[in-house]
């Protein structure tokens, strides 16, 4: 990969790309990261441990809110244990068909007991404590995704742990002020996935300042772009919204959260001890 892998990667993903240098340092790089889709379709062949041992070591790498390191994964190397958490989100089928399986947990127990180990008050027992470890497990999940793209590995996220985040933690014996925050499928992939286009830079990069201007306009021109060139098979809810003949992003998205998702996670949250104060 190099600097012209990078442009088409940036192209495909954008409608307002930028100029890529030809002497840009870590195009490769870059190349791969800019190239990131995600991976529903594996082979049968099972990842080695000693790659997911270097993954999460890689991982866990990653910058953590001032070297707090409040994050764990969980490696679901016992095959009933992967088709237990498969069942638990279920609605998605290319899960049990993973090779590997893996949670990235947030953190805040270990803090707390160096707090009760050494006799010294936690007093920060409110919401940035959750907030701090969930953000510390979003930056080692974005990091092992990366990583294993640059082995050769496939990998998808998957939130629905969080729809089931109880049973999750009971699966995985996570105990108090220890959450699921992401479920990754992991494994060779099939075939290669489509890059999926973003909405234009020029709605999500800002100078000096947020701005709005023309948010509207963007939206609606990355809608036909994407319908263009990546339309959805399938319509969500049409019953209850009826089909739409210029169906995009915008018309996914509503419709996704117009029912409630997840709306019991909060109370969860505050079971295992969190106060989001």
């Amino acid at each position: 990969m190099d600097g012209s892998d990078l442009r088409d990667s940036l192209a495909a993903r954008f409608a307002d790309p930028p100029d890529v240098p030809d002497d840009l340092p870590g195009a490769d790089i870059l190349a791969r990261l800019a190239g990131h889709a995600s991976c529903r379709a594996f082979r049968p062949d099972p990842v080695p441990d000693a790659w997911l041992d270097v993954l999460c070591a890689t991982a866990l790498s990653a910058p953590s809110k001032s070297d707090l390191q409040g994050r764990d994964i969980v490696v679901l190397r016992d095959p009933g244990r992967r088709a237990r958490l498969a069942a638990l989100v279920s609605g998605q089928a290319w899960v049990a068909d993973a090779p590997m399986l893996a949670v990235f947990c947030g953190n805040n127990r270990r803090q707390r007991l160096l707090h009760e180990w050494q006799g010294v008050p936690f007093a920060n027992d409110h919401l940035d404590a959750f907030f701090n470890a969930a953000c510390d497990a979003a930056i080692a999940l974005g990091a092992f995704v990366a990583a294993a793209r640059a082995m050769g590995l496939g990998c998808c996220p998957i939130s629905a742990v969080r729809n089931e985040a109880a049973a999750v933690s009971d699966l995985l014996d996570l105990p108090d002020h220890v959450f699921p925050f992401a479920g990754l499928a992991i494994g060779f992939p099939a075939a290669a996935s489509p890059i999926s286009m973003r909405l234009p830079l020029s709605a999500t990069v800002h100078a000096d300042r947020y701005r709005e201007d023309g948010l509207r306009e963007a939206i609606a021109g990355y809608d036909a772009a994407r319908r263009a060139v990546q339309p959805y098979a399938v319509q969500r809810d049409v019953a209850r919204h009826g089909a739409t003949p210029d169906y995009g992003w915008s018309d996914d998205k509503v419709r996704q959260y117009a029912l409630p998702e997840r709306d019991g996670f909060g109370r969860y949250v505050r079971s295992i001890g969190f106060r989001l104060d």
